[in-house]
């Protein structure tokens, strides 16, 4: 056996005092602890935000050129899709986005398209493959991503004629999910 040298026999030595021990196993509960909390407090946001009160107010900046800004669109349901062009879920769900825009936009109903971590030309490209035709623009800087707290793309909030957060979609949509939360809005 070779022989262990004074720092490698240090770092394996036990504790030998009770006391030691006991102050070892609190700190690292006390860590553990920590990290629970700052866990649950995270968690916890997300869900306030997606459960109640109204909507982050946003302006966003169209890559035609022209701003809305989501306060001006009351009155009507909002849904709010943050995407990317690197995004593959963003692709999927990009034609029945655009189809069911078409379907309702004549029933109060808004789509916005929040271009998240993209340049422009990928993103126009992205609009131009898909015939997208609905109200589209870059979140600069992410400010909009972190108002509502955005945790990756695709992700969908479903805004009420009222202002307030009706509804959300982390992950990919399905063409059913889509027209099931408008339709709960519509019926408000």
């Amino acid at each position: 056996m070779t022989e262990l040298t004074s720092e490698q026999s240090i770092l394996t030595e036990k504790p030998s005092d009770p006391t030691q021990r006991i102050v070892l196993v609190v700190c690292g509960l006390l860590i553990l602890g920590m990290i629970a909390v700052f866990a649950w407090k995270m968690y916890d946001g997300a869900l306030v935000l997606v459960i109640d009160g109204p909507a982050p107010d946003f302006t966003l900046p169209l890559f035609e050129g022209s701003d809305i800004t989501l306060s001006d669109l009351e009155g009507q349901v909002v849904v709010v899709n943050f995407w990317a062009s690197w995004c593959i879920p963003c692709r999927d769900e990009a034609p029945f986005l655009e189809q069911a825009w078409r379907k309702y936009r004549d029933q109060d109903v808004v789509f916005l398209g929040v271009d998240y971590l993209d340049t422009d030309k990928e993103a126009q490209a992205f609009l131009a493959e898909f015939g997208v035709s609905y109200p589209n623009g870059p979140d600069i800087g992410t400010k909009i991503a972190k108002q509502y707290r955005l945790t990756g793309v695709p992700e969908t909030f479903f805004i009420a004629k009222d202002g307030r957060l009706g509804d959300m979609e982390i992950g990919p949509l399905t063409e059913e999910r889509l027209v099931q939360a408008i339709e709960k809005l519509l019926a408000e």
